[in-house]
């Protein structure tokens, strides 16, 4: 007999896997309640790295159909969300997706899909890359300083390094130079600072 399992996932804590679970079972889908997996992660989380649904994949045998209401519930972009399909389809197991209308991805349609949309994922990925470049190439014409601007200026680093050494806090010394301790802290372990030693002139 096929089992029917559900994976629904949801963002934050505020939110509610209920409304996913009734769109499964307006979709006709007969589930037992201990085959819905919920899981609260964000979607940016890699699909075999969230917990709930590296269980699921666990319980999961051949035959066995798995139902999701969007694609972002498998994996975190279209690649992810293939390699999770891919894997299921190799355990025989068949994929729904509700919000593709329903379709198997496991089947030569749903292979189709997952083609499309890996296909559209690289090209706006190509894109991206393209104007990122594009947009330092003409940074660096026009004379632009690349990458993040510095926190201290030199002069404020060895200000910052004599007040150490003058024996005020991390904090004391963030605040008079209205920066952040962690900002202090790398500074004071990069110069290996010690009473002992003296700040360069």
């Amino acid at each position: 007999m096929t089992r029917v399992f559900a994976y629904c996932r949801v963002s934050t804590a505020s939110q509610t896997t209920d409304n996913q679970v009734l769109e499964i079972g307006s979709a006709g889908f007969v589930i037992e309640p201990q085959r819905i997996i919920t899981e609260c992660i964000s979607g940016s989380t890699q699909a075999l790295r969230r917990p709930a649904f590296k269980r699921l994949l666990d319980r999961l045998e051949r035959g066995d159909v798995l139902v999701v209401t969007k694609l972002d519930r498998l994996g975190r972009n279209a690649m992810d969300v293939r390699a999770s399909v891919e894997w299921l389809a190799n355990a025989g197991v068949r994929v729904h997706c509700l919000a593709l209308g329903g379709v198997d991805l496991t089947s030569s349609a749903g292979r189709m899909t997952m083609q499309v949309i890996a296909a559209v994922a690289e090209f706006e990925r190509d894109l991206l890359v393209e104007r990122t470049q594009q947009g330092l190439a003409r940074a660096r014409t026009q004379g632009r300083a690349l990458g993040r601007p510095v926190a201290l200026t030199e002069a404020q680093r060895l200000d910052a390094l004599e007040k150490i050494k003058g024996g005020m806090s991390i904090s004391e010394v963030a605040r008079a130079l209205k920066t952040s301790r962690q900002t202090i802290m790398r500074l004071r372990d990069k110069q290996a600072f010690t009473p002992q030693q003296t700040v360069p002139p």
